[in-house]
């Protein structure tokens, strides 16, 4: 393009040419001066407009602030020719900001190439609202770009960039994109023959679904199916295959948006699942000589690994993943390190034994001293993560060992870790405090106020523990060099515990005070401060040095800072009144223990370490803080939230029976995701018409249109039965992204599942048959709803009850008269007993139509009972109703024609309450209907 505008060449040319910096502006001030003149004299051609438009842009890129030519580049994206739409499009995404008005004028001309049928201009277009993505922009455009992407005329690259644009609008403005509405249709995309748009499109609901995680649930056939064929069944291009990987990119995508989803409870996905996983995990078996194929093959087998752990933690798949983990924490290659021992460090946040990886512990010690710091850091996340009550010494210890000499970059989340794991798995109160002090001497400013809080906090509420803190805190303080955060935690327990020591030989009131004021001239005001509130609780227990402390207050009254000055007024006042006033003990009383409160460390590291945009499914810390990730979550935001107290501990402890297990202060208690909403229903006579024959007749048309037919052929034994499916295409077209999926309001009722994932793809006028199992666990009232949708130039959707009702799973039973009657008196009547009246329509001669009404009762597995009533119209049935948890569940049915009357009374009774009900109205249904 440069090469047709030559006064672009020379100008490029000129600014290169210039040797100093002043020459080259210089020559740019000269050639905006000429453009400025342009643009005011106007009467310029589209030439020459794209011409100095460039140079501008040349001029922005060189980093020279640059205040025309912005009404010029709005004018060139209505061009007609590509070239200055082009630069038009250039010059907007350069020089335009978000939120500048310029951007207002140009929503029509991006909205116009994007309705036209012309590749490049979408595609421009695209470009613009991807790179600017202003508020404005997404809620005026959102919309076409949307069009665009379901469109089935577009073409593949559009359809590519259309995706990537949606994400692009969705990560800056989720609050614009209606996510939930547009689910299907963009999963159903996902089917796309072109891998490309399919990696496109997995990347947006890779987004979408992370925050609408039922509206997008469909996703997940859609994913282990084209898992399947990638891995198993080899269906993809050569253009997509990777050093003979198939398209490791959406491989890793693919797997990566499996892990938001609870694991599934299909057996059919299941298995297939399984099969994926282990043939990913075999072909990563032995290492290959090509580092290419190495790294796409790794890229996916860790994501592997991360999804089997998400799964199972207790499958075979995991055993077998942790194997391969030990050899790479001891690989040469710093990537294949780092990749291992993150990978490690998720097995250890999920499993229910860390047996296996206590068997390297020694190789995940040694990975703290990597040459690499990201490597160092995962060995860290991986040590906390696999620390439990038998390792807890050992790996304490090697943290503090290593926190010496370990990257400033690292001490303070290392100090967090060290100071949760030594609350967490405390063998004893002594242990602990000892630690926590090593912790403190050794880590300096690293140490957070919320590390100290606690210490205090957990002693005052332990009172075995106060004693021998008392003691160690001021062998600390002995030290030639203290840090601060020691000092204030001497201060404060010295203060309140210093007097149970006071009589041992080496801490007498003395020697407590020297230590301790001996340090306070390198402290700041805040710490001073509360030293001096120490001191007044020494003149209080420990009168033989009440000059001396009087003396410091004389001192602080005359400092500068307010505080300080301030407390040493204060002091000053009561250390001097009379000795027989009481003010000062009632003042100066022991602090009582903390109100039960939860600790302010697992917030402080959940805000440190954070999420990042691809939300992770699992946090470091060990199988308990992973049972409840929302609520975690919730809890740190929360806590992120409220103003910490700078001046004194915030949050309080536990009881003391409780202290080692209080300190995350999450509510752990199990709890499920919302179950997703059933699907709207299709509805119409001939629909409720085909379902009511259907209850009572093992095959037949369940639902027919101008483009689908679907028929049922089913059956039954005991509390297991089998649907055959037939979806048939009457059109000439195929149906593409063709998705059957099966909604069970109560699946610990009653499971349905196909038999194999469905195919994606229904020929032109062809049938294809699924296989779908169903078991019934226990008694059911609600029926099962088929949802299929495809594309046939647009989404289409039905959704249709499935003819799988509790009388399915009912057995004839034959019984003589006096067995019937027996039992008929025996259930009683309410609750077990449900009754109703009905209008019935006479046949065609007059007569209660028998054979209809037996075939009914029959349909629904009841054994007609002959010679039982008196009455020869009556029908008398009998059934028991197989469930694989609950038993077997007796059922008696009378129904009872009335000619005169054209009324029908059916009395259904059963040992289940339910049961009787669901019954009496199946039958009522189809014979109302039918009548």
């Amino acid at each position: 393009m440069a090469a047709n505008m030559r006064g672009l060449t020379q100008f490029i040319a000129d600014i290169r040419g210039a040797r100093v910096r002043e020459l080259e502006e210089k020559r740019i001030n000269k050639e905006m001066a000429n453009i400025r003149k342009k643009f005011k004299d106007g009467n310029l051609d589209g030439y020459q407009k794209k011409k100095y438009v460039a140079k501008i842009i040349f001029t922005y890129i060189l980093g020279y602030k640059v205040d025309v030519g912005h009404m010029e580049a709005v004018n060139l994206i209505s061009s007609t020719k590509y070239s200055e739409k082009q630069i038009g499009y250039l010059a907007v995404t350069l020089l335009m900001h978000e939120n500048s008005d310029f951007l207002r004028l140009v929503v029509n001309s991006i909205r116009k190439d994007l309705d036209e049928n012309n590749e490049i201009n979408n595609c421009l277009a695209l470009h613009a609202i991807a790179n600017v993505g202003s508020s404005e922009m997404a809620e005026a455009l959102s919309e076409d770009v949307h069009r665009l992407l379901i469109s089935p005329t577009s073409q593949t690259f559009v359809k590519k960039k259309a995706a990537l644009t949606l994400l692009r609008l969705y990560r800056k403005h989720p609050e614009v994109i209606p996510a939930a509405e547009w689910a299907s249709r963009l999963v159903s995309i996902m089917d796309d023959q072109d891998l490309g748009v399919v990696i496109c499109v997995t990347s947006l609901v890779m987004a979408l679904a992370q925050d609408h995680l039922d509206a997008y649930a469909v996703c997940y056939t859609k994913a282990v199916d084209r898992l399947y064929r990638l891995i198993i069944q080899h269906e993809y291009s050569a253009a997509y295959a990777y050093y003979k990987v198939p398209s490791p990119w959406l491989q890793v995508k693919l797997l990566r948006l499996l892990q938001y989803y609870p694991p599934t409870e299909d057996p059919t996905l299941q298995k297939a699942l399984q099969e994926v996983l282990q043939t990913i995990m075999n072909n990563s078996a032995e290492p290959s000589r090509n580092v290419q194929h190495n790294n796409a093959q790794h890229a996916v087998l860790f994501e592997a690994i991360g999804l089997a752990i998400h799964l199972d933690t207790n499958s075979p798949l995991v055993d077998t993943a942790a194997v391969l983990l030990a050899r790479f924490i001891s690989s040469k290659e710093t990537n294949v390190r780092y990749l291992g021992l993150d990978t490690m460090a998720h097995l250890a946040a999920r499993a229910d034994s860390l047996d296996p990886l206590k068997k390297h512990q020694g190789t995940i010690i040694l990975s703290l001293r990597d040459k690499d710091i990201s490597v160092r850091r995962r060995a860290l996340d991986l040590l906390y993560s696999m620390c439990d009550v038998d390792n807890s010494e050992l790996i304490v210890g090697e943290l503090l060992r290593y926190l010496k000499v370990a990257d400033y970059a690292l001490r303070e989340e290392m100090v967090l870790k060290i100071a949760i794991l030594t609350e967490k798995y405390a063998s004893s109160y002594k242990w602990y405090v000892d630690t926590i002090l090593q912790l403190i001497s050794a880590a300096g400013d690293h140490v957070g106020d919320e590390v100290w809080y606690r210490v205090v906090q957990i002693i005052t509420n332990t009172e075995d523990l106060q004693e021998y803190a008392a003691r160690v805190v001021f062998e600390h303080l002995k030290a030639p060099a203290a840090h601060e955060s020691l000092v204030k935690v001497g201060g404060y327990i010295l203060g309140e515990y210093g007097h149970l020591i006071a009589n041992e030989s080496g801490y007498s009131p003395i020697e407590q005070f020297q230590a301790l004021h001996s340090k306070s001239q390198f402290c700041v005001a805040a710490t001073r401060s509360l030293l001096l509130s120490t001191y007044i609780k020494w003149v209080n227990v420990f009168p033989e040095i009440k000059p001396q402390l009087i003396n410091i207050f004389e001192r602080y009254r005359h400092v500068l800072d307010a505080e300080l000055q301030q407390r040493a007024c204060e002091f000053y006042a009561l250390a001097c009144r009379p000795d027989d006033d009481e003010m000062l003990q009632n003042i100066c009383e022991e602090m009582p223990p903390f109100p039960p409160r939860v600790s302010g460390l697992m917030s402080q590291l959940n805000r440190k370490l954070g999420d990042t945009e691809d939300k992770r499914t699992w946090i470091h810390g060990g199988k308990e803080m992973n049972l409840e990730r929302q609520l975690t979550k919730r809890k740190a935001n929360k806590d992120a939230e409220a103003p910490v107290n700078e001046s004194a501990p915030t949050s309080g402890t536990a009881e003391t029976d409780g202290m080692m297990n209080s300190l995350a202060g999450l509510d752990l208690s199990a709890s499920s995701r919302p179950e997703s909403e059933a699907p709207r229903l299709n509805v119409g006579p001939s629909i409720d018409k085909w379902l009511n024959k259907l209850t009572y007749s093992a095959e037949g048309v369940l639902y027919e249109d101008v483009q689908l037919q679907i028929g049922v052929k089913s059956r039954y034994q005991g509390h297991l039965g089998q649907l055959a499916i037939y979806f048939g295409n009457k059109v000439s077209a195929p149906l593409t992204s063709f998705t059957s999926t099966v909604y069970v309001s109560d699946p610990e009722a009653l499971s349905a599942t196909f038999a194999k994932i469905p195919p994606n793809v229904l020929a032109p006028r062809t049938q294809s048959q699924q296989i779908l199992h169903v078991e019934c666990k226990k008694v059911f009232t609600s029926i099962p709803i088929l949802t299929v949708s495809f594309l046939a130039g647009a989404h289409q959707s039905i959704s249709i009850r499935l003819p799988i009702t509790i009388t399915k799973f009912f057995e004839g039973v034959k019984f003589g008269q006096a067995d019937f009657f027996e039992r008929w008196k025996l259930i009683g009547g309410p609750p077990r007993e449900s009754q109703s009246v009905f209008p019935v329509v006479l046949d065609s001669t007059g007569h209660v139509d028998l054979a209809r009404n037996r075939q009914v009762i029959s349909g629904n597995h009841l054994e007609i009972l002959e010679e039982i009533d008196s009455n020869s119209s009556n029908i008398v049935g009998a059934g028991v109703l197989h469930t694989s948890v609950d038993g077997k569940v007796g059922c008696l049915l009378r129904l009872e024609p009335n000619r005169e009357a054209k009324l029908c009374r059916i009395t259904v009774r059963s040992t289940s309450e339910d049961v009787a009900g669901e019954v009496r109205k199946l039958v009522e249904s189809v014979l109302r209907a039918e009548s």
